[in-house]
């Protein structure tokens, strides 16, 4: 019941923050919503597992984050190279 209520929440941040990154002004908005629908997809393969008493998709999770992290790095630097002063 509570993971099924957490999995619902879960889904509609993703469902918003994929809207942001649809609709985004800008590219620094576009990746942070992009960084709110990876922590949603890695929270609920963590709510998923807790559920079912199951480490084996915790390995996913971690490159999933290690992904995020670089992908937010690069565009971060890249933003910061082209915007001029």
């Amino acid at each position: 019941m509570i993971a099924t209520i957490a999995l619902a929440v879960l889904f509609t941040s993703a469902a918003v923050a994929l809207v942001r990154v649809i609709r985004g002004p800008d590219l620094a908005d576009r990746v942070i919503a992009l960084d709110l629908v990876l922590v949603a997809l890695m929270t609920s393969i963590v709510v998923g597992a807790a559920d079912t008493g199951s480490t084996a998709a915790l390995d996913l999770l971690v490159v999933i984050a290690i992904v995020g992290f670089t992908t937010t790095v690069a565009v971060s630097r890249f933003i910061e190279r082209t915007r001029t002063p």
